[in-house]
């Protein structure tokens, strides 16, 4: 079994080739035989008419005029009958061979008729012509006699064929392998990747499919190196976060355990392995919607409904958290219409205001807005609080990504709320932008088509 490509290359091109030569002999010779075997007749009754005006002017004492005639005529072999059906001359040249006739033959060309055989009959192509000699009539019959300039023009055929084989197959070996280079080239970069190695930049100049191929699978160990990347930190990261609330745990389980405390440090250990563990709680719904959200055939479910009555609710249910620490809350919106997957925007929602008030100090303040632009619907949501440092503005997205490492215990959380924000930004075809100064406050703007359209609908 063949399983080379470069070798299939090969011999699918000599089959091909060899295939048309073949075919190419036989349907030439269908098409121009009868076109053949007309032009060889004609030439043949012009060369017999000759022979006949040479016979004529001989008497039979005196044939000389007629052997000069026949002379002119080397490569046809020549036959004469007279009006009993009797050869009378025939051709002696080395080589020729007797013209077969029969009876019928001979008699229809005396009584005065043409004859005419082609070479589609499966035998020489003959003429025979009628002419008459002091009144009594005569048949002359010519066939081509061919034999070695034809086996002569066959073995030119042949090894012209054979060189055009030849030239082609060498051709065709440098041919194949310039074509099959590239997929070499791929077949062991794919198995590279396979073992883990995406440093692959494969070089090319070719502007074609298989160029184009290798520009994508360039791209494509780019994009999955930079995955591998990611997925090692985020392995990374999940590891961390959930470590230091263990270990936590165990240190304080282990206190409990072996000192002896009064009921105030007792209360105290337990409140904060209580924390701890509603902490790795809710990593673990975080990572669960985030993990559902990364899902590439995740279904939405849009429906039309009021995004203002959604943002209200939304601040209300947050009332405890903001009015804790004494924050303002102002919201500018007028009635608003959208289509979208009510349940995945209260996320969003939800995961921008507790943002924003785990942000704000206290006495802050914090501004929704929501604006309907047609086609479109735009929300900001704004705080007071002490804002992102420009350079880590384009990483709060990134899983795990906490811009102030300092303050992770007493402000909490998992650091994945704002890539579940950009997941379903995405989802709805939307689009987040944050813009920031220290100490004055964030304002993350998100953009959503009012109707949305697409593969889930």
């Amino acid at each position: 079994m063949i399983k080379s490509l470069y070798v299939r290359v090969v011999l699918t091109f000599l089959g091909a080739v060899m295939g048309s030569l073949i075919l190419a002999f036989f349907v030439s010779g269908r098409l121009y035989q009868d076109q053949l075997d007309t032009l060889v007749q004609d030439n043949m009754i012009s060369s017999g008419k000759a022979i006949i005006q040479s016979y004529e002017q001989s008497d039979p004492g005196n044939l000389d005029a007629l052997v000069r005639g026949m002379k002119v005529l080397s490569l046809y072999t020549i036959q004469i009958y007279n009006g009993e059906g009797k050869p009378l001359h025939e051709s002696e040249q080395s080589g020729h061979l007797r013209i077969q006739l029969n009876e019928d033959q001979i008699r229809h060309v005396l009584q005065g008729g043409v004859y005419r055989r082609g070479s589609s009959h499966g035998a020489n192509i003959v003429v025979g012509l009628p002419f008459e000699v002091n009144g009594r009539p005569y048949a002359l019959f010519i066939a081509p006699s061919l034999g070695e300039i034809l086996e002569v023009f066959a073995t030119a055929i042949r090894t012209q064929l054979l060189i055009v084989l030849l030239f082609g197959s060498l051709l065709i070996l440098l041919a194949a392998r310039y074509i099959v280079r590239p997929l070499q080239l791929l077949t062991r970069a794919a198995r590279r990747m396979a073992k883990g190695n995406f440093r692959i930049d494969l070089k090319t100049k070719r502007k074609d499919e298989i160029g184009q191929l290798t520009a994508s699978f360039n791209e494509m160990a780019k994009e999955l190196g930079m995955l591998e990347q990611i997925r090692q930190r985020f392995v990374s990261d999940v590891s961390h976060e959930i470590q230091s609330p263990l270990t936590s745990i165990k240190g304080f389980t282990q206190a409990l355990k072996h000192k002896k405390m009064d009921e105030e440090s007792r209360m105290h250990l337990l409140t904060i392995i209580e924390e701890e563990s509603d902490r790795l709680s809710r990593l673990s719904e975080d990572l669960l919607q985030l993990s559902s959200l990364e899902y590439a055939h995740l279904e939405l479910h849009p429906r039309r409904y009021r995004l203002d009555e959604q943002l209200r609710k939304v601040v209300i249910a947050y009332e405890p958290q903001w009015a804790a620490k004494h924050l303002h809350v102002d919201l500018d919106m007028t009635a608003i219409f959208i289509t979208a997957d009510e349940d995945r925007l209260m996320q969003l929602w939800n995961n921008l205001l507790s943002n924003a008030i785990k942000f704000t100090d206290r006495g802050g303040s914090i501004r929704i807005g929501a604006i309907d632009r047609g086609d479109r619907v735009e929300v900001a949501v704004a705080d007071s609080g002490q804002g992102i440092p420009e350079d880590e503005r384009n990483r709060i997205f990134e899983p795990f990504y906490k811009v102030d490492k300092s303050r992770e215990r007493k402000v909490g959380g998992s650091g994945l709320g704002l890539s579940i924000v950009k997941r379903i930004v995405d989802l709805h075809h939307g689009e987040i932008r944050v813009s920031s100064r220290l100490g004055e406050g964030t304002t993350f703007t998100v953009t959503l088509p009012a109707n949305l359209q697409g593969p889930n609908l």
